[in-house]
């Protein structure tokens, strides 16, 4: 991972920013021995911000294109209230399977359900309007789920887009996925539909206000 903050800043906001969830936590984890440690790094403050959104839009329906472990996905629905639910996708069965343990365990898992189906599949028959959308599937196809989104996200919703620094190779953009979220993160900010704003929290994270 390419440094962006000093030495030691990561450790001194996340003891300044709410701790996560023992549900949360039991599941990063897991998540962290998979050998996943570097992708984490920065996660659990990611967590909480991704909850702290839900909260401050009043959101109640979110849509997920990646699964992964769950992660976000369990963020999200412990913000939300007990009529608010999350539909993701992913057509990973091994890490679908991990994700649905676990969301069995948290007494806020009840509120995701999830498909397993790939993302391209899956916009094209999900129905909106959504508060929240959150793009974490094949990088490649970002550009595509990002138009996809902007159809299924309610006016003054947000689009949220994981993973858009890419470890810092956007900058120098070395491969296809690299040169699709370059590609991405300029089209974006040129888009008049839209408010946007790139933080350097983990890998990157895009928020898009649709106008």
């Amino acid at each position: 991972m390419i440094e962006f903050r000093p030495l030691g800043i990561e450790d001194y906001v996340e003891r300044n920013s709410k701790p996560l969830s023992r549900s949360l936590e039991k599941l990063w984890l897991e998540t962290f021995g998979m050998g996943h440690s570097a992708k984490l790094r920065m996660w659990a403050l990611e967590a909480e911000f991704l909850k702290m959104l839900v909260l401050m839009t009043g959101a109640r329906r979110i849509l997920q294109l990646g699964l992964f472990t769950g992660l976000s996905a369990l963020a999200f629905a412990e913000a939300l209230p007990r009529d608010g639910h999350v539909i993701a996708c992913d057509n990973d069965r091994e890490n679908t399977e991990f994700a649905k343990r676990h969301f069995a365990e948290s007494p806020q898992g009840y509120k995701i359900q999830i498909k397993l189906l790939p993302a391209a599949t899956f916009v094209k028959v999900v129905t909106g309007p959504f508060d929240i959308c959150f793009i974490n599937a094949d990088k490649e196809n970002y550009s595509a789920y990002y138009d996809a989104c902007m159809e299924l996200t309610r006016p003054k919703g947000l689009i949220l887009l994981d993973n858009m620094v890419m470890s810092g190779n956007v900058i120098e953009p070395g491969d296809d996925a690299a040169r699709a979220l370059n590609a991405l993160n300029q089209r974006i900010r040129t888009d008049p539909r839209v408010e946007n704003v790139l933080l350097p929290v983990r890998d990157g994270l895009m928020v898009v206000y649709k106008l």
